[in-house]
């Protein structure tokens, strides 16, 4: 009789624990979300199995840094508990009925989940009537409550990894959309002067999807042509983002009687109005005038572009200017660069991605490199050509680690 019984008690739990498993398992797989699955976790331990404590830590990749993700009948000890001295490094499951911490020994066990051997979680379980008689339910049903402990804690780090995945689908689409905005207000080399008087020539390779580069061709009037370069300080959206609203702004000052310094000062005025002094951007900025072969410009801190007169064979840096903008709420002292251009002349400008590219040889490709690629009689999109292939500039090569932009001009006055 009571071998009887024995043998309809066993089997009752072997039909509860297989039940348990099948809810669980139909629960993960209806996408049940970490809430609700570890909702059904703690209703199968507390009120199924009366384990009177369950508390798990669980891995936050995002945050680097151990979770509490679930605390069933705990109190004040868990404040006393130090994850990494406690129980970080534990193996396998851990009796600390006699922990030297006595806010551990109100639990009974440790259980341990690994995920590609790595430790992903830990669980705590425990009694809370010390004084009853028999064999303690934690003692009892361990196995159990570890395989159903390695099931819910896989399912939710899958849970985890698959809202990732969606995150950086999202974000990927994103910022395919934010590249394609931002293509449209750089422009692009069919839509730039070719002509008797002026003829202009780009390149552009973001290092992200989106960069922190800009340049831009204004046409003023019948004889007034405005060009230039920037570099924001940075990289990625935020930099994109303060590129953009720096290209608003600086078209919707430029009229035919403003004078370039004015136009620094205001631009200055905008920028450290958005960035709050964290970002900067430097800039080369140059208007022409086809009638007077007068050439302004201010370069803020940026790479001095290179100037060639090919005639004379003379060559210069355009080095007059100021501090960057955005550096100051105030910029002190702005010097604007004047000359008359008489005779074929070509200008290269180009962000600090270029200079700061590192060749296959190791070395930094200087100016030294760009000048003689210049100082030649060859239009200047062939010169920019010439730089690019120099050095690979292209998506795969990955000596890349910043956004390279060039705007080459080549006057006929």
């Amino acid at each position: 009789m009571k071998a009887n019984q024995s043998k309809i008690k066993r089997l009752q739990l072997f039909s509860f624990k297989l039940n348990s498993l099948l809810s669980i398992t139909k629960a993960i797989n209806a996408n049940l979300d970490t809430e609700s699955l570890l909702a059904r976790y703690e209703n199968i331990l507390r009120e199924e199995l009366n384990i009177g404590r369950v508390l798990i830590y669980k891995y936050n990749f995002q945050e680097e840094e151990w979770a509490i993700i679930l605390k069933s009948g705990c109190g004040k000890e868990l404040e006393e508990i130090d994850i990494a001295d406690d129980i970080l490094g534990t193996q396998e499951i851990t009796f600390v009925t006699s922990s030297p911490n006595p806010s551990l020994r109100a639990f009974d066990n440790i259980i341990p989940v690994f995920n590609n051997n790595e430790p992903i979680a830990y669980v705590l379980i425990g009694d809370i009537d010390e004084e009853s008689k028999g064999v303690s339910p934690t003692i009892k049903h361990l196995h159990f409550i570890q395989t159903l402990s390695n099931i819910i804690i896989v399912a939710i780090e899958n849970i985890r990894l698959y809202n990732e995945s969606l995150r950086q689908e999202a974000l990927k689409k994103e910022l395919e959309l934010a590249s394609r905005m931002q293509s449209m207000l750089i422009p692009e080399n069919n839509s730039l002067p070719n002509n008797e008087r002026i003829f202009i020539s780009t390149f552009y390779q973001p290092h992200y999807e989106i960069g922190g580069d800009y340049y831009d061709y204004i046409r003023l009037n019948e004889d007034e042509e405005v060009f230039c370069i920037a570099d924001v300080s940075g990289k990625g959206i935020s930099a994109a983002l303060l590129m953009s609203n720096f290209q608003a702004n600086l078209r919707a000052l430029f009229n035919t009687n403003t004078d370039l310094v004015e136009i620094i000062s205001k631009l200055n005025e905008r920028v450290w109005s958005t960035a709050k002094g964290e970002k900067f951007i430097t800039l080369f900025l140059a208007k022409y005038n086809h009638k007077t072969g007068l050439l302004e410009y201010i370069t803020a801190a940026h790479n001095p572009p290179i100037l060639y007169k090919t005639e004379s064979d003379e060559l210069q840096f355009l080095e007059d200017g100021c501090i960057g903008l955005g550096m100051l709420d105030e910029i002190p002292y702005i010097m604007k660069g004047e000359m008359e251009l008489t005779g074929r002349t070509k200008l290269l400008c180009y962000t600090d991605g270029l200079v700061e590219l590192m060749g296959t040889d190791k070395v930094h490709y200087d100016t030294g490199q760009i000048k003689s690629r210049v100082t030649n009689e060859e239009r200047i999109d062939h010169n920019i050509r010439n730089i690019i292939e120099d050095q690979s500039i292209n998506e795969e090569n990955t000596a890349l680690f910043d956004d390279i932009s060039i705007i080459g001009v080549e006057f006929y006055p």
